[in-house]
């Protein structure tokens, strides 16, 4: 599992995959998001701006990421 470190108490899901590195823009990831291809701890997430704390882990395209 992977992990991006934050410096805010929260980070948008859309900036963290962009900052993991699994889309290349946040239209790529606005994209993959609607169609209910990214998983937020476990469950399927549809909006780009949800907001991810430390502890949460994200999964798109097989890969799965932990916030710290």
């Amino acid at each position: 599992m992977d992990t991006i470190q934050i410096r805010d108490e929260f980070i948008k899901l859309g900036q963290a995959m962009k900052l993991a590195g699994l889309v290349d823009s946040g239209v790529d990831a606005k994209l993959v998001i609607q169609d209910g291809l990214v998983r937020v701890n476990g469950e399927i997430e549809y909006q780009r701006g949800k907001k991810l704390h430390s502890g949460d882990v994200f999964s798109y395209d097989g890969q799965d990421v932990k916030v710290v």
